[in-house]
């Protein structure tokens, strides 16, 4: 009788092999999700700190007046454009720490070629942005063909563009003024200084929301971005795939070039100057944009919208900590504890993802 009972308990299960099991509800993980948006819900925050904390007056606060929001934005062009530059570094899981110089490097033979050389505008703009190009290929193949770690190859590059800065300039700060004949600048170069739609967008934002917008296209909709995730993902499965990583990796050091000698002919037009101590501590601030931005440190994701709204939240934050009258220590300091919880929190994910596996 007992066999009975086991024969027939037995049967559904025997008579229906091929039915699956059903799949488990995967587990979202409120961190991830966290990591995910850190950029824009930081940025929401800042914000909502901003209209807070915000100094008033005649009942205005200071931080949503118009003249202000404009130059926060226009406060974080040149950053943002190296960010987002840099941003396809990271991902491949590099990084550039001579950004900053080769903006002054680039600032300096923009303002020397146009005063001193008699250069026009497009020429100028063509040879400096072929020199930032230059300059990242040259250490992307040192890093690549002997396999350098890309921190030290890029800080010998940081030394390099502030020698050859030092050496162009004479040490000197160069003046540019506009006008007609030698020694003067060719008067359209100084709207890069100016504001556009009724003086309020200025046109070095433009620049950089532009650069942002291709630099998002090409991430995320070329085969060429594919491949910086792939390589950033893994390294060697990319290379079993046909991934011709050495190239892949050799072209986001020309792009975070282009990127600093772009920023370095921004702000030459903002300011109307080149100097070889411009950008210091530049890549910093563009590293701390693209970490906050969610990019991973240890390469294989990231996004331009998050790099972008990372920077636009580094300035606001340190718009506010301005108006409130904070010391520079200050704003330093919560920067540095802004980039410290932002790594923090990527390195949590990993491990519990690393865990899940």
């Amino acid at each position: 009788m007992s066999d009975q009972k086991i024969s027939v308990a037995a049967s559904p299960a025997a008579s229906s092999p091929s039915v699956p099991a059903a799949p488990a509800a995967r587990r979202v993980d409120p961190l991830a999700i966290i990591v995910r948006f850190q950029s824009l819900i930081g940025l929401v925050l800042v914000a909502i700190g901003g209209v807070i904390f915000s100094p008033r007056r005649h009942g205005e606060i200071l931080f949503l007046n118009p003249d202000n929001i404009a130059n926060i934005v226009r406060a974080v062009s040149e950053t943002g454009i190296i960010a987002i530059g840099m941003t396809f570094v990271i991902i491949t899981a590099g990084i550039d720490l001579s950004v900053g110089a080769v903006l002054g490097l680039s600032a300096v033979v923009t303002a020397t070629m146009m005063i001193s050389g008699g250069f026009g505008l497009i020429p100028t703009i063509l040879a400096v942005l072929a020199m930032g190009i230059a300059f990242g290929i040259v250490q992307g193949t040192i890093s690549t063909r002997f396999r350098l770690e890309p921190f030290i190859v890029t800080l010998a590059g940081l030394q390099a563009a502030r020698g050859l800065a030092l050496i162009v300039s004479g040490n000197q700060y160069i003046n540019i003024s506009y006008g007609e004949g030698p020694g003067l600048a060719p008067p359209v170069f100084a709207v890069l200084g100016e504001r556009l739609f009724d003086n309020t967008v200025p046109v070095a934002t433009i620049v950089f929301i532009a650069f942002a917008a291709i630099a998002t296209v090409v991430l995320n909709t070329t085969r060429f971005g594919r491949y910086v995730f792939a390589v950033g993902g893994n390294e060697r499965a990319a290379r079993i795939s046909g991934v011709p990583v050495s190239m892949v990796k050799i072209s986001v050091y020309a792009i975070t070039g282009f990127a600093s000698a772009l920023a370095g002919i921004v702000h030459a037009g903002q300011f109307n100057f080149g100097s070889a101590n411009d950008g210091m501590g530049y890549e910093l601030t563009a590293i701390a944009a693209v970490v906050i931005g969610g990019t991973s440190l240890f390469g294989g994701a990231g996004s331009m919208v998050g790099t972008v709204a990372g920077t636009i939240m580094l300035g606001a934050l340190a718009n506010i900590l301005q108006l409130n009258n904070i010391t520079p220590a200050t704003q330093l300091l919560a920067t540095a504890a802004i980039i410290v919880l932002a790594a923090v929190l990527q390195s949590l994910v990993r491990r519990r993802e690393g865990l899940g596996r």
